[in-house]
């Protein structure tokens, strides 16, 4: 069995808490946020284990996030909106893998994919973008597998470790999923 065919995307389960816990409080510096949009200021809290399980009974996630499972194991998270005004049609997702050993496997490639696949038969979109920034290559290179194009370019938008970066918008037309989708 292929690694990529034991991926997933399903709602968080009460045992994805620790994982969740570890990659988005507890663990110092994680790698996954130097790619994350690492020029926007992220005050990290400190909340215990406790305190964020609590909160996670009080607010469970709804269908526009989801956790990226390999197996049982949650490795990641995905998230979309709907952009405004609403019933627009323009959705924005977010992909995130935590652990840098599941990057470059084709995993995050895979993940986008099912992500979209969903968005497109769940939601009333008529496109869907993602943002990244110039320097995420990784991100750039999996949205282009998954047949997004790169739909805006804002020069030098981006501050951060000491160098500017462009802000990359990429989208996907229902009309374009779904001839990609139907093609031989």
């Amino acid at each position: 069995m292929s690694l990529l065919s034991g991926l997933t995307v399903r709602p968080r389960l009460p045992q994805d808490l620790p994982t969740l816990y570890r990659w988005l409080y507890a663990e110092p510096n994680p790698e996954w946020q130097r790619w994350d949009g690492p020029y926007f200021s992220k005050q990290r809290s400190k909340l215990s284990f406790e305190a964020y399980a609590e909160r996670a009974d009080v607010n469970p996630w709804n269908e526009d996030q989801q956790i990226v499972a390999l197996g049982s194991e949650c490795i990641g998270f995905l998230s979309r909106f709907e952009e405004a005004p609403s019933g627009g049609g323009w959705y924005e997702l977010g992909v995130v893998i935590f652990d840098p050993q599941h990057w470059s496997s084709g995993l995050g490639t895979r993940a986008l994919s099912l992500w979209t696949a969903a968005t497109f038969a769940e939601k009333p979109a008529h496109l869907i973008t993602l943002s990244t920034w110039s320097g995420n290559a990784r991100m750039i290179r999996a949205a282009e597998r998954v047949g997004y194009r790169e739909c805006a370019r804002i020069p030098e938008a981006r501050n951060w470790d000491g160098q500017r970066w462009d802000s990359v918008k990429l989208g996907m037309l229902r009309r374009e999923f779904e001839s990609a989708h139907l093609a031989p």
